[in-house]
């Protein structure tokens, strides 16, 4: 497999996936950090500084994942899609690739999660403030699946840890023992909410990872369906 020039994602242009008076909607390559870090400017910045404008991060993914952002473009905004987040009004979807086939090829993956070892976190049995994920499961060959993830809740390394639980790490995954690759297999591929009172629906295929890249153009306009697939309230 072929490896990727990290640095050239942070030189280029932030894509601008859709663009509000109030928010932008852009896609964030992996292997970036979000914050400045070690001399590097980070995502947000490099987008503040693309934009010119004071800019608020609604949220924010982890260096090794890619895909959709949300950043207010004034305090209203801001307080709107905070609201939202806590309120579950905003829905997100991820495409991730593991290695393995689960039990089931649609299923809940709900409990409490505990730290564990080398800034890993578990999955336990209990569920007095668990973290919710439902999942669909595609072949793409290879013995590896294409998962449509929805994240309920919003914990820290959530997917991952979920993934793992089921025996399916993430490829690429190295703190949750995923098959060796260049780059971590998750990307935060669709959002789903209403701003004042106008649906907004959004999705960014990968473009960055070898594994990605092959997947079927029909089983992306199946997964681009997301609003259609029967989603349970978790």
């Amino acid at each position: 497999m072929s490896t990727e020039i990290d640095m050239k994602a942070i030189n280029e242009p932030v894509e601008i996936v859709f663009t509000h008076a109030d928010f932008y909607i852009v896609n964030k390559p992996h292997n970036v950090d979000f914050h400045d870090n070690q001399g590097e400017t980070g995502f947000f910045n490099q987008f503040k500084q693309q934009t010119g404008e004071s800019l608020y991060p609604v949220h924010r993914l982890d260096k090794a994942t890619s895909g959709l952002i949300i950043f207010a473009r004034n305090l209203a905004a801001e307080h709107f899609f905070n609201q939202a987040l806590q309120q579950h009004q905003i829905n997100k979807y991820y495409l991730a690739i593991g290695g393995h086939k689960p039990k089931q090829k649609q299923g809940r993956i709900i409990g409490d999660m505990e730290k564990s070892r080398n800034k890993a976190w578990k999955l336990s049995r209990t569920k007095l403030n668990p973290a919710k994920t439902f999942f669909y499961s595609f072949s793409v060959g290879d013995k590896k699946r294409l998962y449509l993830l929805k994240p309920y809740t919003g914990k820290t390394h959530q997917l991952r840890v979920a993934m793992k639980s089921i025996s399916a790490s993430i490829i690429g995954d190295d703190i949750y023992q995923g098959e060796k690759a260049d780059r971590l297999y998750l990307h935060a591929f669709a959002l789903s909410f209403n701003y004042q009172q106008t649906q907004i629906s959004l999705i960014s295929i990968p473009k960055q990872g070898d594994y990605f890249k092959q997947i079927p153009a029909d089983l992306l306009t199946q997964v681009s369906q997301f609003n259609d697939f029967n989603w349970p309230i978790l």
